[in-house]
């Protein structure tokens, strides 16, 4: 398979500060999800994925979708048009969502029609920590592995829900995802120093 894009952290941040600077003017009128610190992640994650993989987000994707291949300018585009939340590319086999678990079925769907057919594509699926302790999380994660589906997993750590500790909200220094040891999930931990919506300077939930 033909390797996706490749960037450094510098012109993933860049794209980012970018996208801040016109929510923070007014000027995207609609919710974004930022991050930072993930950048060295990724491009490591990325440089796995091939052009003929499947990639799910969730509302967070601006940089999967430059990894991916999406356009820079073609993914900003759509982001000034309102759709940082759910991104979806299908021409370049990347897909996101805003709701919460939203992309864990379809993601488990795709590798099981793969399977079937016989097919060399893999499916990516990336979620957060706390989506990652989810009920649905754990039946995809588990259905996954028992049938051995083209499928990684990869929980983005930030180590928080919204605005509270994940761990803190399920009593627990160790999440369920690190408990059972899934063979088909990867984690990462980074902190961002943006919230968990908005850039910082606009009023968001």
């Amino acid at each position: 398979m033909t390797p996706v894009k490749t960037y450094t952290p510098d012109q993933l941040r860049d794209f980012e500060t970018r996208v801040a600077e016109e929510f923070n003017r007014g000027n995207i009128r609609a919710p974004v999800h930022l991050s930072d610190g993930s950048e060295e992640a990724l491009i490591e994650i990325f440089s796995e994925v091939g052009d003929r993989d499947y990639v799910y987000c969730s509302w967070r994707s601006h940089y999967q979708c430059l990894l991916k291949g999406v356009p820079p300018e073609y993914l900003f585009d759509q982001i000034m048009a309102g759709k940082s939340i759910s991104l979806n590319f299908p021409e370049y086999r990347i897909f996101s969502t805003a709701i919460v678990t939203g992309q864990l079925p379809i993601a488990t769907g795709t590798a099981l029609a793969i399977s079937r057919a016989g097919l060399p594509e893999k499916v990516w699926c990336f979620l957060g920590d706390m989506t990652a302790e989810t009920g649905m999380a754990q039946t995809c994660m588990r259905y996954a592995a028992n049938h051995n589906l083209p499928i990684t997993f990869v929980v983005e750590d930030n180590g928080v829900s919204v605005c509270t500790e994940t761990r803190q909200v399920w009593g627990t220094p160790v999440p369920v995802w690190e408990t059972h040891k899934y063979p088909n999930v990867r984690s990462f931990s980074y902190k961002s120093s943006y919230p968990h919506a908005g850039a910082g300077v606009r009023v968001q939930f």
